[in-house]
């Protein structure tokens, strides 16, 4: 498969972007160095032997390599956060601002799917109750063949552009931050509903009693 010049780099800054993201702190600036050190020939058998890309026949993408595949078979440590059948919600590493989540789909997949859609609005929502940002931006990628969803909480009047490496610590108060109220609003809204049939109950009842006889 045949890149050009311009293709190559954007592979690569991907490639190191993702390893920033994703990759341990002490195996980061090697395997960056690593990346960075390869011509133009290395960095396509590099993409080929990591299944990271289509193959001449239009064959999809092979899955056991790629960084968002790794994350969802929990060989690369993540901050997860909420999860369905679909996908899974972790946290940025990197985050633009606090609460960045990444909504990963569980399937090796190019494209999102409705499921997942609806599984990111349902985070977008959550996110939006937990941390009241004056907006939230989403934004769709794909790294070889693997789409995700970013959700970016924004608190400022100006976009935030700047990553900031994100430690245990702050990921671990962020999940904490977030689950806290989610769940107390979970229970909130059980005891609301609870309490609007019982009062639907009382009318019922009221309805269906016959009327005294004098």
């Amino acid at each position: 498969m045949a890149f050009s010049r311009e293709q190559i780099k954007e592979i690569k800054k991907q490639i190191i972007n993702q390893i920033n993201s994703t990759f341990p702190e002490d195996k980061k600036a090697e395997s960056i160095s690593n990346i960075e050190a390869m011509n133009d020939s290395e960095i396509i058998e590099f993409l080929e032997k990591n299944n990271l890309i289509r193959d001449e026949q239009g064959n999809p993408v092979e899955s056991g390599n790629c960084i968002f595949c790794s994350i969802i078979n929990e060989e690369i440590p993540s901050t997860k956060i909420f999860e369905n059948e679909d996908a899974i919600a972790v946290l940025e590493l990197n985050p633009l601002s606090e609460g960045h989540t990444l909504v990963i789909p569980k399937k090796h997949a190019d494209e999102i799917s409705s499921k997942i859609e609806e599984f990111a609005k349902e985070i977008k929502s959550k996110l939006k109750e937990v941390f009241n940002p004056r907006d939230i931006i989403v934004e769709h990628g794909n790294l070889f063949g693997h789409a995700v969803i970013n959700i970016i909480p924004v608190f400022t009047d100006e976009i935030e552009t700047e990553r900031k490496k994100a430690t245990p610590e702050q990921l671990k108060k962020t999940k904490e931050k977030i689950i806290s109220k989610t769940e107390k609003k979970e229970i909130k809204t059980k005891a609301e509903t609870h309490e609007e049939n019982k009062a639907i109950e009382k009318i019922n009842l009221k309805t269906k009693l016959p009327r005294r006889i004098p």
